[in-house]
C-alpha cells in the first residue's frame, strides 16, 4: 500500500516572522543566559551570585530582544512603505495584497520576548539546581540539549536540513559557553 503525503502549505510571511523571532529569541535566551551564568560560575560558585546574575541577564535580555525585534521589523516596514511610495519593490518585500504578508513589529517583539524567557529558563534553572560540583557540566549538557531542540524546530518549520541547523546551534552555543566560562575562571583567579 502506498501512502500519499499531503504537502504542507508554504509558510506565510507572518508565520515566518514569528518563527524567526521565536527561534532567534529562544536561541539567544539559551546561549546568553548560559554564557552569563557559566561565566559567573567560572569566577564564583555562590548560588546567590549565580541567581542574581542569571535573573538580571534574563530580564535585560528579554527586554532587549523585544525592543530590538520591534525596532528591526518597524524599520523594515518603514523602508518597504517608502519604496512603495516611490514605486519601487525591494527584494525583501512580500506581496502587500495579502494580510498574512504583513510583518508586524509587535508580533515579532512579543514572540522574541517570550521565547527568550523560555529559552533562558533552561540554563538558569539547571545552574541553580543542587548539583554541587556538577553544576557547570549539567548546565552545559542541558543547554546543548535545548539547542538541539531549537535547531530541530527551526528546521522543521522552515523545511531546512536538520543536521545543519542543529550543528549551527550546538557549535555556536558551545563556543559561547566555553569562552565565557574560561574568561570567568581567569577573572576569578585575579580578583
Amino acid at each position: 500500500m502506498t501512502t500519499v503525503s499531503t504537502p504542507r502549505p508554504a509558510p506565510t510571511v507572518s508565520s515566518l516572522n514569528w518563527l524567526r523571532a521565536g527561534v532567534l529569541g529562544a536561541n539567544d535566551g539559551i546561549v546568553s543566559i548560559a554564557a552569563t551564568v557559566l561565566g559567573v560560575a567560572g569566577a564564583a560558585t555562590s548560588v546567590g551570585t549565580l541567581a542574581v546574575a542569571g535573573i538580571a541577564a534574563l530580564v535585560a535580555g528579554a527586554l532587549s530582544m523585544a525592543a530590538g525585534e520591534y525596532v528591526s521589523v518597524s524599520s523594515q516596514r518603514d523602508a518597504e512603505r517608502a519604496a512603495l511610495r516611490r514605486g519601487r519593490v525591494l527584494p525583501t518585500m512580500a506581496v502587500r495584497d495579502d494580510p498574512d504578508a504583513q510583518s508586524n513589529p509587535w508580533h515579532a517583539a512579543v514572540a522574541s520576548f517570550g521565547a527568550f524567557l523560555i529559552g533562558g529558563f533552561v540554563p538558569l534553572v539547571v545552574v541553580l539546581a543542587p548539583w554541587g560540583g556538577a553544576r557547570v557540566p549539567a548546565t552545559f549538557v542541558a543547554v546543548l540539549a535545548a539547542l538541539v531542540v531549537t535547531g530541530l524546530v527551526a528546521a522543521r518549520f522552515s523545511d531546512a536540513e536538520p543536521r545543519r541547523s542543529v550543528l549551527r546551534n550546538v557549535l555556536g552555543g558551545s563556543v559561547a559557553m566555553a569562552v565565557t566560562y574560561g574568561i570567568g575562571a581567569l577573572v576569578g583567579l585575579t580578583v
